[in-house]
């Protein structure tokens, strides 16, 4: 039986940056073997994504511009959360916004953090299935610039493989739905 380690003690938090969708801040720890030092932070609200598929069973993308990596990578409709926003009102705003597309049936799949490793960002991923073309056109931030794509499973996991798709929270949540769709 495994027993619950020590966590760290904060001895300060310093934030950094305050920015429009996260903050960076600083801390210093104390370890439980008593080493201290500072370890860094983005704070983030966390997002939501959804798995789109098509009631003839292609998957939705969109490709858009991703600064971080200076360019424009295909992933599923994803979105911040809002102040006080629940994940599932998030990602149908952000499907309908990004890809012109509504879904007549939802599926929770679950929640993974992005990068633990220097992020408390969450992704909350959805299935959604049964889509229609939206009454109302996409309606895309100023700051977005987004092609929508469509592809079959097995094209998919190609991209995956040749790295046409690299973005992880959409790798991940693709191999969710496919276990949770194996499973149903």
């Amino acid at each position: 039986m495994s027993t619950e380690k020590e966590l760290p003690i904060y001895l300060q938090q310093n934030l950094f940056y305050r920015g429009r969708k996260f903050n960076f801040d600083v801390n210093k720890l104390r370890l439980p073997n008593g080493v201290e030092g500072n370890w860094e932070c983005i704070r983030h609200p966390g997002g939501a994504l959804a798995v789109p598929i098509t009631k003839e069973g292609q998957l939705v993308l969109v490709k858009q511009y991703r600064f971080a990596v200076e360019k424009r990578i295909l992933e599923f409709p994803a979105g911040t959360l809002e102040v006080n926003e629940e994940a599932d009102l998030t990602i149908k705003r952000e499907i309908q916004e990004e890809t012109g597309y509504e879904a007549k049936k939802w599926d929770y799949l679950g929640k993974f953090p992005l990068a633990p490793g220097y992020s408390d960002e969450y992704i909350y991923a959805f299935l959604a299935q049964e889509l229609e073309k939206s009454e109302k056109p996409p309606e895309q931030d100023d700051d977005e610039d987004i092609e929508v794509f469509l592809m079959s499973f097995e094209e998919f996991e190609k991209a995956i493989l040749s790295g046409k798709i690299i973005d992880g929270k959409t790798i991940a949540s693709f191999f969710m739905a496919k276990l949770f769709l194996d499973k149903n």
